[in-house]
């Protein structure tokens, strides 16, 4: 008995996500202190010019500036921007929940979802995997899933998955429409600019893309689904499905409860209308299309109509430029019209709202801490040097080779710099070039870096969008990988495979 007691003392257990990020910040803080620091020259727009690689004093990273990282990853610094308007829409989209979860209309409606599937749950995945799929191709989809995982992950749970199912669906789904990035406007559209050429140029070899990689992740989702709920105790995360049944309430979510009353019914048209109007706010319309101009004009109209248009207020953001700070106002203004719609009391309105954002605490935090790392490299200035050794080693290569190494360069450079526009602005205006001279298509340079980016996203620690899933979700990190390592190499030989054709063709 002592000795089972010492075993279970001494047993390895993973650290949290908010050590393994340190631990990621500290080490590349030491590199700091060999990597040579190095910058670039710059264009009017800030994009960096190929072949202007210069050494510069190093500023090696100390104690202090480990410490300083999640705070500035908040806030933000002079050479990073901060995180505070993606932590806040996380805290916003808790108490939105808290305040719907309050009125019991989505245990009803996952309880409907539930019953009117049985039998054919798997329909669920590919349907939800391509809708996240399709909002990662097109606007970049990605923080905004966060809202998504407390509703999926008792769905996926009450169907007989297990909450990596219901992780998957976002997370995956999200992720491989970002390697086939066909018209998103933070990597396609930042990308193309770069480059001076149009969005629209190898938009039909990212749509082939976009079906090759969306099939193989909904063939091993699907797979692993139908293995686990003909044995659950084949589940990654068997160990921990009692104590997630109780946790995300699944029991009192799928017991036959009363019919849904008139009220609930408003507030899932509610809840669901958030959403709708969420993504349609998101979407760039004019970037896809320069003659849709209809919601720029229709807010025009609105605040030119007389007294309507001062109470409405002026500067109002038209649907399709909206970004955190609007999505995080209309989740503010929905958990309000909730209430009222449900005649809630003031007090019990704001015990739910601040309860739902108190689930919601540390999954902000993480996403803060993740870009500290972002911090550590601008200001220890080994980005630049980084980058310089890739433009070394790409030069002077096949077409094909060439390619597949821009690739593989790419999977590195997205772990250190996760945000897909920064990582754009960053190095294309160097990629590119070196992709002309190998005679390789600017578009094709583009593909590349969006599929390596999209492929590293499924798993980073550095991605606050996968640590703050894997936190509302439970699982740990290392669980995550090992689920996820076969469906990597697929997507892995697949890029491969198809950029090589590509760059022949």
């Amino acid at each position: 008995m002592q000795t089972r007691v010492k075993n279970e003392r001494y047993r390895f257990k993973m650290p949290s996500a908010f050590t393994i990020l340190f631990i990621i910040i500290t080490i590349v803080a030491i590199l700091s202190w060999f990597i040579p620091a190095g910058k670039y020259s710059t264009d009017s727009s800030g994009n960096l010019i190929a072949n202007t690689y210069h050494t510069v004093k190093s500023n090696p990273q100390g104690l202090w500036d480990v410490m300083m990282s999640p705070v500035l990853g908040m806030i933000g610094d002079k050479n990073t921007d901060g995180a505070i308007s993606v932590s806040l829409f996380i805290l916003v989209i808790g108490g939105f929940l808290g305040v719907v979860n309050k009125t019991k209309a989505l245990d009803a409606g996952i309880s409907s979802i539930v019953n009117r599937y049985k039998g054919r749950e798997r329909v669920l995945i590919p349907i939800l995997m391509t809708l996240f799929a399709l909002g990662g191709s097109t606007y970049g989809m990605s923080e905004e899933t966060v809202a998504f995982y407390p509703l999926l992950i008792p769905v996926m749970m009450a169907c007989g998955f297990d909450s990596i199912v219901a992780v998957a669906l976002a997370l995956v789904g999200t992720s491989v429409g970002n390697m086939a990035s066909t018209v998103n406007p933070f990597a396609t559209g930042v990308a193309s600019q770069t480059l001076g050429i149009s969005p629209g140029d190898g938009l039909l070899s990212r749509v082939i893309f976009f079906v090759i990689v969306d099939v193989i992740a909904i063939v091993f989702v699907m797979h692993y689904a139908a293995k686990i709920q003909k044995n659950p105790a084949k589940s990654y995360v068997y160990a921990q499905r009692e104590e997630d049944w109780k946790s995300f309430n699944i029991d009192e979510r799928t017991n036959d409860l009363e019919p849904m009353t008139s009220r609930q019914k408003t507030v899932i048209w509610l809840f669901l209308t958030t959403f709708v109007i969420m993504i349609i706010g998101l979407v760039p319309w004019t970037s896809l299309n320069r003659h849709f101009t209809f919601f720029k004009k229709m807010t025009t109209w609105l605040e030119n109509v007389p007294l309507l248009g001062t109470l409405l207020g002026h500067d109002i953001a038209p649907l399709g430029t909206w970004y955190f700070s609007e999505i995080t106002m209309l989740f503010l203004v929905m958990s309000v019209v909730v209430m009222w719609v449900c005649h809630m009391k003031e007090n019990i309105f704001i015990d739910a709202f601040m309860s739902g954002m108190s689930d919601f605490v540390s999954v902000a935090m993480i996403v803060a801490v993740a870009r500290g790392l972002q911090v550590i490299m601008n200001n220890g200035l080994i980005t630049a040097t980084i980058l310089h050794a890739g433009e070394t080693g790409l030069a002077h290569v096949s077409q094909s080779v060439f390619i597949i190494l821009t690739f593989i360069f790419y999977v590195p450079m997205s772990f250190l710099i996760p945000s897909t526009s920064g990582l754009a602005a960053a190095t294309m205006g160097i990629m590119g070039p070196l992709g002309n001279f190998a005679h390789v298509s600017g578009s094709l340079v583009i593909t590349a870096y969006q599929a390596a980016a999209g492929w590293v996203g499924l798993v980073t620690p550095t991605s606050g969008v996968v640590m703050a899933a894997l936190a509302i979700s439970h699982i740990s990190l290392m669980t995550w990988w090992k689920w996820s390592f076969r469906l990597m190499v697929y997507l892995f030989i697949a890029t491969i495979a198809f950029l090589a054709i590509l760059a022949v063709i």
